[in-house]
């Protein structure tokens, strides 16, 4: 259940701070950010001052919980529908921001002799790749590592010091990294 990302939506699309809704909810600012991150889970009565504070129905925000995604397939036939743009690569996130919490993953097409940058403004971020298609060589600090079909590692991120370069004429990668 994602519902602090839902309450977090509404809040910032009613265009207001987290102090006002804490303040009119009657609980603190840090907890709003817990709740609002999914960190900590709100009682039905602190849900209710919440909602209540931003002017929504409870009940709404709690249909919005039932109907998210609660899972998303890429088949291999989706894989061709990709379009690659003149950058030489493309990415195609599993979900969207409001429901990437933990884990950010993608499926991510780069084309020989083109490159993928990292990530910004991530820091102790655990990341895997795994090579579905082709050979992509991965360029962790000093280091270059050199992956093909099959192969799958599973690293420490460093800012700024990492890039996916692809090695053949189309690389197809599975890419998962913590937030």
């Amino acid at each position: 259940m994602n519902l602090g990302s839902i309450l977090r939506k509404h809040r910032k699309e009613l265009k207001l701070t987290m102090k006002e809704v804490a303040e009119k909810a009657h609980i603190s600012e840090g907890f709003l950010s817990q709740i609002e991150n999914n960190v900590n889970t709100p009682s039905v009565d602190t849900l209710m001052n919440i909602c209540s504070a931003m002017g929504v129905n409870a009940g709404d925000i709690l249909n919005q919980v039932e109907r998210q995604v609660k899972f998303v397939v890429i088949h291999r036939s989706d894989w061709a529908e990709i379009d690659v743009p003149k950058s030489g690569f493309a990415t195609k996130r599993f979900f969207p921001p409001d429901n990437r919490t933990v884990i950010d993953t993608a499926i991510l097409v780069i084309n020989e002799g083109k490159s993928i940058p990292v990530r910004k403004n991530i820091r102790n971020s655990q990341e895997l790749l795994s090579v579905l298609k082709g050979t992509v060589e991965l360029e962790l600090g000093d280091e270059k590592i050199t992956l093909s079909e099959g192969d799958s590692i599973h690293y420490w991120s460093i800012p700024g010091k990492e890039m996916i370069f692809g090695k053949s004429p189309t690389s197809i990668v599975v890419w998962v990294g913590t937030i």
